[in-house]
């Protein structure tokens, strides 16, 4: 890469990181409110056998989707992501990742009604089982799926809920935002079997206690997700935050190694400090 700098951890020239969309899905349980996890393979290229969220890189048709937008022009999309312009595709993708990979299609029918479990249009579970195969079979992409069957896509229902760029001695990078959306509480989701190994819907804090205790991986900007949500009991407590949240910070944590083993620390971290990376190479 011209110009580009080198790690100070890795040596290795830094990555130019890819642009995701992630969303936290969440329901209602009995006791609190409910997120769903997925499960990457172990053999995966990027957190193999970590826990995350679906979601996944912003495409090029992402970007052609404004018209199936309900609620919610590009305009307004980049406002709230402090981007020039752009920002509508990262909430496509945020609902086609979120189809993709945990079956749930936040959109409306051509009714008005939204796709759901919980009372809206109640699609035939096996009809958007298919065009969920057809679409990761690349069958048929996205926009022509939600053209094709009337959907609107429920861009008015994501909320902007954090952003994290994946630090500079990392070899796959990705620059993600993250979204949140509630669903019904009868709400089904199930994983996609050709990129996830296991999917469940889970208390937040149920799932750090699992990371906690080491039955589950996962990296920090889950984490810190996951720790957002213990303060809220149900999914109307976080529908209210997330429509009331406005100043997102962009958080890029940095890899420290030591002989105890590797973190990645925040400002404010012990060992910050330590873990800058080197000044870009003038060429």
């Amino acid at each position: 890469m011209s110009g580009a700098g080198r790690s100070a951890v890795s040596g290795a020239a830094v990555v130019e990181p890819r642009h995701a969309a992630s969303v936290i899905l969440v329901r209602d349980g009995v006791n609190t409110l409910e997120v769903f996890m997925v499960k990457r393979h172990q053999s995966a290229r990027f957190v193999g056998g970590a826990h995350v969220f679906p979601g996944g890189r912003v495409d090029p048709e992402d970007a052609e989707a404004e018209d199936l937008c309900h609620g919610l022009d590009d305009e307004e999309a980049s406002r709230r992501l402090h981007l020039a312009r752009g920002g509508l595709a990262y909430y496509v993708a945020a609902i086609r990742e979120c189809f993709e990979e945990a079956g749930v299609l936040l959109a409306y029918g051509p009714g008005g009604r939204p796709l759901d479990a919980g009372g809206g249009d109640r699609r035939d579970a096996g009809e958007l089982d298919e065009l969920r195969r057809a679409l990761n079979a690349r069958e048929i992409g996205f926009l022509e799926l939600a053209r094709t069957q009337g959907f609107r896509l429920a861009t008015d229902r994501m909320h902007y809920w954090a952003h994290w760029i994946t630090p500079e001695a990392s070899p796959i990078r990705f620059d993600t935002r993250f979204f949140l959306a509630t669903v019904p509480r009868d709400q089904s989701a199930a994983h996609d079997d050709g990129e996830l190994a296991g999917s469940e819907w889970v208390e937040p804090g149920a799932a750090l206690a699992k990371a906690e205790r080491g039955e589950w991986t996962m990296i920090l900007p889950t984490l810190r997700n996951l720790a957002t949500l213990l303060a809220f009991r149900s999914t109307s407590e976080a529908d209210a935050a997330g429509g009331r949240r406005r100043q997102i910070a962009t958080l890029e944590p940095r890899i420290l190694r030591r002989p105890e083993g590797i973190q990645a620390v925040l400002p404010g971290d012990d060992g910050w400090e330590e873990a800058a990376p080197e000044k870009p190479e003038k060429r």
